[in-house]
């Protein structure tokens, strides 16, 4: 009988209303905390009906991918504090919140009273609070995201924020200056305000070293970084087949920034699901405006508990939808939709002294598209790979060719050799800084996107320093003839070992002026500088324009055989122009002829061919020569 009971009760139960069960609790003074929230339409609470000791219940995941009730309760509104007609609810968590705090991931945890949304857990009150004090941000201003253009806002969260300090020693490029700047700054200290619930940044994958070198990127913008995991359905950007009933409130979302065979996600809670689109976390993730980022399902292992800084501790599993705005207010989102990724495969190979090959890996994993976030991206994922062969040497020179699919453009083909040099920066940190520079330079020098289909790298670790300078060169008869060639022995000195020897035969132009020349043998850099300089004094627009230049650059592997002549040349852009005469050279200056900075030299060099290494290149000799 008393089963019977039992069983009809729990029928009459199922067939009311959940909006009726929670208006009689609301009735009885008793926030409802039994029936998590469902996507579909919600009633809005009206932001002026709050009033202080008001009890409400807010929904977020501690452990499992449930979402667990907790008690809330309104302490009031704080007016402006995100400018104007931008209100903060200020509110107090209770229950398990009481041991967690206010945890890092819990950003866009919903919050109902009598049933009704209000809005979003987005901030926590300072550090080492006794209390688990929130900020709650109003639905109405997640609500506004859906209605933002394409515009950028300007204060968004990306790594060339980072500033750089003057006493910062000269590094190859300004990615790598701020990745270790960032790395010596530290965590910036949490001032005693209500502030963003730091998003927290789960590194999956990644070494202890690449985490270490890395994080302080992301602790910079005002996130958290922790070691995190994904499932092997994160390898591809399209959405599972279950999406439609993904991402409920009060559930978490992982926004994926690098997805594979290491992984790098951002964090948070679910606030609102009409069925196909959703908002979350109630403050920005980098605030970048409009993006397209996969968006994935988030499994919780725990949440760790923490004065300081508590935090969620998840797993990414797979894609459901994709990230389309990152605003001052929420991330907002479409489940269902497939975000653009850049698929990335390296090969990495450790070579033994008797030129045999000891260890090898393979690496696949897909990167988040972004002008200002994919370079430094790509920097991480390269340094993690080679970290992560257990086989660096304070002496090992590293070998590299990359070669980038870019749609509608010709291949791209990157070349280069890294050896130890006299710099406190990992040598796997200074290859990695010249791989993002190329990235840079093809996402930042364009207005629109380029589409990269495919990044293919290869990586070979020697083990020994593998540097050789160019110390002499030496010529039979140093009187030439034009239309002649003529056999020149350079000579290069190896960090070990014996001299090296080669012989070219140098081509005499047949219209060269009599008198004295000069034949240059230096390094890529050398041949590079003037060129560099002018590259850097102009932004080019062209993604064409960017492909070739890329392609056109000189490897530091090669040695460079040049005909020096006295006439001025002038480097633009891409463009080189030797032997200018003095009259256009003159029209130039005057700024008539162009509207792009340049830079002129006295000579011109004459590139002639070059000798390929298997070591890194360094220096010049000039070679004085007399045409009769």
């Amino acid at each position: 009988m008393l089963k019977r009971a039992v069983i009809c009760s729990a029928l009459v139960l199922s067939l009311i209303p959940a909006a009726a069960l929670r208006a009689a609790a609301s009735e009885a003074g008793i926030p409802n905390m039994t029936i998590p929230p469902k996507a579909g339409k919600v009633e809005l609470f009206p932001e002026n009906a709050l009033k202080p000791g008001m009890k409400g219940v807010a929904w977020t995941v501690f452990q499992g991918t449930k979402p667990e009730p907790v008690p809330v309760e309104i302490i009031g509104v704080w007016e402006n504090m995100w400018g104007p007609h931008q209100d903060i609810i200020v509110a107090k968590l209770t229950g398990k919140a009481e041991r967690t705090n206010v945890a890092g991931g819990m950003s866009g945890s919903p919050v109902y009273i009598d049933g009704k949304l209000v809005g979003a857990i987005s901030l926590r009150l300072s550090v080492f609070s006794p209390d688990a004090i929130c900020g709650i941000t109003p639905i109405r201003l997640m609500l506004e995201v859906n209605d933002f253009d394409t515009s950028r806002p300007l204060d968004r969260r990306t790594p060339d924020k980072i500033q750089i300090a003057s006493a910062t020693a000269p590094m190859p490029g300004q990615l790598l200056a701020r990745v270790m700047a960032a790395s010596g700054a530290g965590n910036l200290p949490e001032t005693t305000s209500m502030t963003p619930i730091a998003t927290t940044i789960a590194m999956s994958g990644f070494s202890d070293e690449a985490i270490k070198q890395f994080a302080p990127i992301f602790t910079q913008l005002g996130m958290t970084v922790s070691q995190g995991g994904a499932g092997g359905q994160l390898d591809s950007a399209v959405p599972a087949k279950d999406w439609r009933t993904a991402l409920q409130p009060g559930e978490s979302v992982a926004a994926v920034l690098v997805s594979g065979d290491m992984t790098m996600t951002g964090g948070g809670t679910v606030t609102y699901n009409d069925g196909k689109r959703i908002l979350a976390f109630g403050h920005p993730m980098f605030n970048l405006g409009p993006v397209d980022m996969p968006l994935a399902k988030e499994e919780i292992i725990t949440t760790l508990a923490s004065s300081y800084q508590p935090t969620k501790m998840g797993n990414a599993s797979e894609v459901v939808g994709a990230l389309r705005q990152d605003r001052h207010s929420a991330i907002g989102g479409e489940l269902g939709e497939t975000a653009q990724m850049i698929p990335v495969t390296m090969h990495v190979k450790s070579y033994a002294l008797n030129n045999t090959v000891r260890d090898s890996r393979d690496f696949h994993f897909n990167v988040f598209v972004d002008q200002k976030w994919t370079p430094y991206l790509m920097m991480a994922t390269l340094f993690n790979t080679l970290s992560n062969l257990n086989d660096f040497s304070e002496e090992a020179t590293y070998r590299l060719h990359g070669e980038l699919q870019v749609e509608g453009q010709h291949r791209i083909e990157l070349t280069t050799m890294q050896a130890p040099a006299e710099s406190t920066i990992p040598t796997p940190m200074l290859l990695a800084g010249w791989w993002a520079d190329k990235f840079n330079r093809l996402f930042v020098n364009s207005n629109k996107l380029p589409k990269l289909t495919a990044v293919n790298v290869s990586v070979d670790l020697l083990p020994e320093r593998r540097i050789a300078q160019i110390e002499s060169a030496w010529i039979a008869d140093n009187k030439v003839t034009p239309g002649t060639e003529v056999p020149v022995k350079v000579f290069l000195r190896p960090y070990r070992g014996d001299r090296i020897e080669r012989t070219i035969n140098v081509k005499i132009p047949a219209g060269l002026n009599k008198g004295a020349h000069q034949i240059l043998f230096s390094d890529a850099e050398t041949l590079s500088r003037f060129q560099n300089i002018a590259s850097s004094l102009n932004r080019i627009e062209d993604i064409p324009q960017t492909v070739a230049m890329l392609n056109e650059e000189r490897s530091n592997n090669r040695l460079y055989v040049s005909l020096i002549e006295s006439q001025p040349t002038v480097y633009s852009d891409e463009k080189v122009l030797p032997s200018l005469p003095a009259s256009v050279l003159n029209v130039m200056q005057s700024g008539r002829a162009t509207n792009h900075q340049f830079v002129s030299s006295p000579e011109s060099a004459h590139e002639q061919t070059s000798l390929p290494f298997d070591e890194v290149v360094t220096g010049s000799y000039s070679l004085k020569i007399y045409v009769n």
